[in-house]
């Protein structure tokens, strides 16, 4: 099944960091945009950050930018998001999906998700 597979979540502190990975399975992820969503409890999902196919260029929501960072490593066919300084608000659900250009909005290949959660 073609899907990506997330993973890294866990329980941290506020102020505290975690990796997430997003590795491809069935495809390659070599042509594609892939962007990182989340979706807290009661609230729609919501895009955080977005790494194009060709330039690697990266793009931010407003409230992570300068505590997240997005990378891919098409060799290993995964997209990480390493997020720092971490926030209770930051608490949600994290998913990854790809489309071909980061202002898509057809985005596929929708995995499981991982778990964030941050006390404060």
């Amino acid at each position: 099944q073609e899907q990506f597979v997330e993973s890294g979540g866990g329980l941290v502190q506020s102020g505290g960091s975690l990796r997430l990975s997003c590795v491809a399975s069935g495809f390659t992820i070599d042509l594609y945009a892939v962007r990182w969503f989340r979706q807290a409890p009661g609230t729609e999902r919501e895009g955080v950050s977005c790494i194009s196919s060709r330039d690697g260029d990266s793009y931010y929501t407003d409230s992570v930018k300068g505590r997240f960072t997005i990378s891919r490593d098409n060799a290993k066919n995964t997209v990480y998001l390493q997020m720092n300084n971490l926030k209770p608000e930051d608490t949600a659900v994290y998913y990854c999906a790809a489309d071909y250009y980061c202002s898509g909005q057809k985005w596929a290949y929708w995995g499981q998700g991982t778990q964030v959660t941050v006390s404060s």
